[in-house]
Parts: C-alpha cells; sequence; structure tokens
C-alpha cells in the first residue's frame, strides 16, 4: 500500500490521500495546463454572413446557432475566438478557413 498523508490547504483538512490520489490529481493538473491557442476570426467587407455561418459550420463544427452568434460578434467587434484546442488541432481547420477566404489566425 502506498503512502498516505493528510492533504491540507489553508488550514482545512480535506481528508487523507494515497499515493496513487496524488499522482492521479498531477496528471489532471498537467492535462489542464496543456497550451491551449485560439483560432481568431477578423471581420471584413467581402463575405457575407451566410457564407461565414456555413464555413464555421463545416470547418469548426459549429451549430447553425453558435455559427450565427460568432459572425454577428466578428462584425459588431472586429473579431472572435471561433475555436480552441491545441496548435496541431486548429492548423488545419485555420487554412480550411482561409481557403474559405476567411481572415483568421491562430493566437
Amino acid at each position: 500500500m502506498g503512502c498516505r498523508k493528510i492533504c491540507k490547504l489553508e488550514g482545512i483538512n480535506w481528508g487523507i490521500m494515497s499515493t496513487r490520489e496524488e499522482i492521479s490529481e498531477e496528471l489532471l493538473l498537467e492535462e489542464e495546463t496543456v497550451q491551449q491557442n485560439e483560432i481568431v476570426l477578423f471581420n471584413d467587407e467581402v463575405n457575407t454572413f451566410d457564407h461565414v455561418i456555413n464555413t464555421l459550420m463545416l470547418v469548426c463544427e459549429h451549430s447553425p446557432e453558435q455559427a450565427e452568434q460568432c459572425s454577428l460578434i466578428v462584425h459588431y467587434k472586429g473579431k472572435c475566438t471561433v475555436k480552441t484546442g491545441e496548435y496541431e488541432e486548429l492548423k488545419p481547420q485555420c487554412s480550411k478557413l482561409l481557403q474559405a477566404g476567411l481572415s483568421a489566425e491562430i493566437v
């Protein structure tokens, strides 16, 4: 059986954790700290709302409502984050947005 210890945070006894639980907690923390990037879509004077909405549904797998909301945010605010994730997952999606004539970048 692994080593056990009392876990305390700000003087509160949170219970006894085994070494296995501590390792699991550390792994979860590492997963949460994975670098998340964003695809940011920018406003332009060329593309129609319908084109932007359809492209977001196709490329980013947005629902019709989500795609419409993003297109309105882009129109009124100038930009909108349309997808978050790891860089390597976002790269092909951003390329497809650019191929469709939209203005986007990964940040």
